[in-house]
């Protein structure tokens, strides 16, 4: 192999508007080590919330100093591996999920951190990460059962549309909040019992109407508004999860003035819980296998946005789309 060298996006300062704090770099191609592989990058999934908080410094598990690489889930095919890796081989396709491998055209990384997959294919970037942390969150932190009432927020994005079939393979009823008609057509196709378009519906009065004994577990990562009305609907001895707040990424956080929350929740023995991924990494090997599994026996499907996003130069793009909250599915970055 005859590459020296290759791009990356890179985080150069930490201004509040993502757009003006990265930067494409070239850079050398390290020589392997025995128990490392070089992939050549593919396609890259854009996570848009962890990709801004990173570069305005606001991640609190890690602490970066720019510049910085950016970026974590890739697909790609390995092109040389270490003497000795035994397990993987030059031309089998892999899945990586590494702080800073995502936003380049090759990384090099230990074998054992890459994950086998049949082909190169960018669907697989719905399921790990963020279809992962899906499947955690709503198994391990807001104790999924049958025969609930589920709601999922950002229903027809990345990580939603795998909580809403996730949600009804465990034989829920399902209600997935979205903002457009095609969206909602999306999650019919799913099977989600009850999209609600909150640009032609108001959320606060459905619920009320039709689901008078609250909701059971909600998979909440929009915030603002929503994250109050959802927990103003919680069923006694209700779950809410919160998987984000992308509402709040982009600016500094709303002030609110209202009663604390146990007065809403006390009464009702119900909860509001955080998530996030590193704090449950122990279960995250199980539930990849578990979802390349449905994913492959066809249980679940996958939907990518459309829209085309191709090389380093389209990923701030990328990540603006991702945040206006026009997507359909996973967004996608091809190289």
């Amino acid at each position: 192999m005859n590459i020296s060298k290759y791009r990356k996006l890179i985080a150069k300062n930490l201004s509040k508007d993502f757009k003006f704090a990265v930067e494409i770099v070239e850079a050398d191609i390290p020589n392997l080590s025995a128990n490392q592989i070089l992939i050549r990058n593919k396609y890259a999934g854009i996570n848009a919330g962890f990709d801004t908080l990173s570069c305005r410094g606001e991640v609190p598990y890690i602490n970066l100093t720019p510049p910085f690489d950016l970026g974590v889930e890739a697909v790609g095919e390995i092109v040389a591996v270490g003497s000795e890796v035994k397990d993987l081989q030059i031309g089998d396709a892999v899945a990586t999920t590494i702080r800073g491998g995502g936003y380049r055209e090759y990384q090099v990384l230990d074998a054992k951190l890459a994950v086998k997959i049949r082909e190169v294919n960018p669907e697989i970037l719905t399921l790990m990460p963020t279809g992962v942390s899906a499947l955690v969150a709503l198994e391990k932190v807001g104790e999924m059962r049958s025969n609930e009432v589920v709601l999922v927020t950002a229903a027809a994005g990345g990580t939603g549309h795998i909580a809403v079939q996730l949600a009804k393979l465990a034989g829920n009823h399902v209600i997935g909040i979205c903002g457009s008609d095609a969206k909602v057509n999306l999650l019919k196709e799913l099977g989600c019992d009850r999209p609600i378009n909150y640009r032609q519906e108001n959320l606060n009065t459905v619920l009320k109407q039709e689901y008078p004994q609250g909701i059971n577990l909600v998979f909440e990562c929009i915030g603002k508004q929503t994250f109050d009305t959802c927990v103003d609907n919680l069923a006694v001895r209700g779950r809410l999860v919160i998987v984000g707040f992308i509402s709040e990424y982009l600016n500094d956080f709303e002030l609110v003035n209202q009663p604390r929350i146990y007065s809403k929740i006390f009464w009702k023995a119900a909860s509001v819980r955080g998530f996030l991924m590193p704090h449950y990494a122990e279960f995250g090997g199980e539930a990849c296998d578990r979802l390349l599994n449905l994913y492959y026996s066809g249980k679940i499907k996958v939907t990518v946005d459309p829209t085309e996003f191709k090389g380093l130069e389209s990923i701030p793009n990328a990540v603006e789309y991702l945040l206006s909250g026009k997507n359909c599915g996973k967004v996608v970055v091809s190289f």
